[in-house]
């Protein structure tokens, strides 16, 4: 079999096999470059004054639980903290995505946001769906992606290498 057939099967295949996961990558991936200028997927950072973090966790505790949308009653439905002490402000991502952002030093509440870039980042690497999709899913895409590169590299030389040696020979 010619290098030029089985590159151009492996390609035409490799397309239709990747052609969903790739689409989704594709426009996650475009989506998550404007997740910091879109308030809409990632609430804009504020900013407090001063950087001294002087907010205890039980008076974060407190506020959070003052917070109807964050449905917080204890640390368990905290998913993580984002100190941020150069502009003097506590982020607090709760496990039902929903953002809080404190004053650092006083614990005022600064804004209460809902946060999507997370759930299109799961999107973008398959954990949405599960731990398997990730891993049979969307890894194997990616091994396909490098090698459908392969075989478009060689698909475009391939007659550009042909009519050179022609003129070569002649």
């Amino acid at each position: 079999m010619k290098l030029s057939f089985l590159s151009r099967k492996l390609h035409r295949w490799g397309s239709i096999l990747t052609a969903a996961p790739v689409l989704l990558v594709l426009i996650t991936g475009i989506l998550l470059h404007f997740k910091k200028e879109s308030a809409w997927l990632q609430p804009p950072t504020q900013k407090g004054k001063g950087n001294q973090l002087q907010v205890s966790f039980d008076t974060m505790l407190a506020k959070l639980q003052e917070i109807p949308q964050a449905e917080v009653k204890s640390w368990e439905d905290v998913e993580r903290l984002d100190v941020r002490p150069d502009k003097g402000i506590i982020k607090i991502k709760c496990q039902n995505s929903w953002e809080i952002q404190l004053h650092g030093t006083t614990g005022e509440v600064l804004q209460v946001a809902y946060r999507r870039s997370d759930f299109v980042e799961q999107l973008h690497d398959g954990t949405f769906f599960s731990e398997s999709v990730r891993w049979y899913i969307f890894v194997p895409t990616g091994l396909i992606l490098i090698g459908l590169w392969f075989t478009g590299i060689h698909l475009f030389v391939l007659p550009h290498w042909v009519k050179w040696r022609r003129k070569k020979s002649t």
